[in-house]
This record gives C-alpha cells, structure tokens and sequence, in this order.
C-alpha cells in the first residue's frame, strides 16, 4: 500500500515539474504580437492578446525588466489592456 503512495506521489512531483518547465518556455514576447495595437494606440484588445496575455502573466516580471520591453509594459495603454482582459498587473 505504502508503495503505491509513493508512486503516485512521485508520478506528482514529475507532473509538476514538467508543467513548471512549460510554463517557463512560453516567456516569449513575440507571441504578443496581437497585442502590439492595443499597446501602441490604445485599442481594445482582442480576444486573441487576452489569451496570450493571461499565458504570459507569469513573464511579466521579467519583461519589464527587460531595456527593449520595459517601455511597453510600463505604459498606460498595457495597463488599460489588462485591465480590459481582467488581468491583475504585477508590482515587481
């Protein structure tokens, strides 16, 4: 009995770590791309840059420390965006 515990805790430590992997690789910004006129002009976003945002959420942090990325994610209009996608916005 105790052995079939063990391994379906095991089987659930891997789980998890191949699903903390994935979550890492999708860190992309390029994959933003639907997002960019709501950044730069202020337009809603689509139902395609929520999505993407709410994927990305976790590599907020690291985009806005990023020189290239940070003067999109600090601006008013990616607030607004998230805020119209219901995506809380980090503090970092």
């Amino acid at each position: 009995m105790k052995v079939s515990y063990l391994s379906i805790f095991i089987a659930l430590v891997m789980f998890m770590s191949a699903t903390n992997v994935s979550m890492a690789a999708t860190c992309n910004p390029s994959q933003l791309s639907p997002c960019l006129s709501s950044i730069t002009s202020g337009t809603p976003p689509s139902s395609a840059c929520c999505a993407e945002l709410r994927r990305q959420t976790p590599c907020f942090c690291q985009y806005k420390k990023n020189p290239s990325l940070s003067p999109y994610v600090n601006s008013p209009n990616a607030r607004k965006m998230a805020s119209a996608c219901r995506i809380a916005f980090p503090s970092c």
